[in-house]
């Protein structure tokens, strides 16, 4: 078992694309079947995104869970899911879904590389053109590092 916030098993070139509610239930279920988190965190980043949007810009929503969902994670992690078409939220085009789940505040640290990463537009396009998961994986595998 890794300790690794992403592994490649939790990045995913998805085939469809589907609403905004279906696609953090998406990357939710992939930070259950991790272990990293229960799935009454899935609900709590569902009612979060009901009062602020997790969208980011640069084609890129980051969906956490509330404070009150913190009971539900046993260990910070990650999950990533590129989409073919861009997801409409809340106005803006995501075509990726990144799933945070972090203990105390390790989330802070991380969403703060993820920002890094997502803030370069030749990034970006480098993100969008990876042609599989492992592509993607070995360029935003650099959250990993401490």
């Amino acid at each position: 078992m890794s300790d690794d916030i992403l592994t490649p098993e939790r990045v995913v070139l998805a085939d469809r694309t589907p609403s905004r509610e279906e696609a953090i239930r998406d990357v939710g279920r992939l930070l259950v079947d991790a272990g990293a988190v229960r799935p009454g965190y899935v609900d709590s980043m569902l009612a979060r995104e009901e009062t602020v949007s997790t969208s980011m810009g640069n084609f890129l929503a980051i969906p956490h869970g509330t404070n009150e969902g913190r009971e539900f994670i046993d260990r910070t992690a990650l999950a990533v899911i590129r989409y073919p078409e861009a997801i409409s939220w809340d106005g803006d085009d995501v075509r990726f879904v990144v799933g945070i789940a972090g203990r105390e505040n390790e989330h802070l640290e991380i969403l703060g590389r993820i920002a890094v990463l997502f803030s370069e537009d030749d990034d970006v396009q480098a993100l969008l053109a990876a042609s599989t998961a492992e592509e993607l994986f070995a360029l935003i595998s650099a959250v990993n590092e401490d």
